[in-house]
């Protein structure tokens, strides 16, 4: 999905005329000052697609389920824990995306850490009510507890250094796991395997050099990120079955490498400053070292 999205957003750029580029260039502009108009466009825009997604996953995924009573479950010890990490990466990137959407209104730190930087935690809550009201899944206090420290991952670094000195990054690749699930729960395809395979998804924590040391001879959008993953698993919590399928024991794994902030190259363009901030959700290939328990240490020459 995200190959995709920078494709047709690539495309686009690419072709077309030099004055809607010049358009958009005065539309992606951020205010100097408060800006009503754009400030009452982001509240709308974020509360009609907030609320038109939650009637589709209802209509489209919830539907084909069957309902129950309100219900809880503890879902924490299933996945080694992949499954909070991309809790904790969403809230924190749709937080990331609502804080900037009122940055470019003109709107205050002020506003944009309440009302927008809390836009993860608000979306995720509602979506961990549905699954409540679901007999297949149940609200988990432990996603809760992930979706919360998403948001206060942000929150917390702008309220400390004015600033996201460590971002969170997502990377992912195919495993064979996928397509040897009997009923396609890791998905089918890249697009589903993206979002299902937990094998595949790697989560960063990627540190900017530059801010934590101020040197300038390190360039200003180096990074150094530390990774999570994990392999072996095809199902939450069991580990004995994951083995026969896959003849190895599921494993947790850990990555050391580089990153580029992209949010930190230099550009005097809007629109160049907007295609980076969306891309540097992923985190850039780089050689890696994998730290795998007794499997010891692994160098991937390019780890994706």
């Amino acid at each position: 999905m995200a190959r995709l999205t920078c494709s047709l957003f690539f495309f686009l750029i690419i072709t077309a005329p030099s004055f809607s580029q010049t358009k958009l260039e005065q539309f992606l502009q951020p205010s100097d000052t408060l800006n009503t108009s754009r400030r009452t466009a982001v509240y709308i825009s974020e509360g009609a697609i907030g609320g038109l997604t939650l009637i589709g996953l209802h209509q489209l995924w919830y539907a084909d389920y069957q309902q129950s009573n309100f219900h809880t479950i503890n879902d924490n010890s299933e996945w080694l824990q992949i499954d909070k990490m991309g809790h904790v990466f969403s809230s924190y990137q749709l937080g990331r995306l609502g804080a900037n959407a009122l940055a470019w209104s003109g709107a205050s730190k002020s506003e944009q850490l309440p009302y927008g930087a809390t836009l993860g935690f608000t979306f995720l809550s509602a979506v961990e009510v549905l699954d409540g009201f679901s007999k297949e899944w149940g609200f988990s206090w432990g996603d809760m507890l992930a979706n919360a420290s998403g948001a206060g991952f942000y929150i917390g670094q702008e309220v400390l250094w004015h600033e996201q000195r460590i971002a969170l990054k997502y990377s992912f690749h195919q495993t064979k796991y996928a397509e040897a699930q009997p009923d396609k729960a890791l998905g089918d395809g890249f697009l589903e395997e993206l979002l299902k395979d937990y094998n595949g998804q790697t989560y960063w924590l990627s540190f900017n050099m530059h801010a934590f040391i101020k040197n300038d001879h390190i360039p200003k959008w180096l990074n150094v990120a530390v990774g999570y993953g994990a392999d072996g698993m095809m199902f939450g919590n069991s580990g004995v079955i994951d083995n026969n399928i896959t003849g190895k024991n599921r494993a947790r794994q850990f990555y050391l490498s580089l990153d580029v902030d992209l949010s930190r190259i230099e550009t005097k363009s809007p629109l160049l400053r907007t295609v980076f901030d969306v891309l540097n959700v992923i985190k850039v290939p780089f050689p890696t070292v994998e730290f795998a328990g007794k499997n010891g240490v692994k160098l991937h020459g390019v780890y994706f």
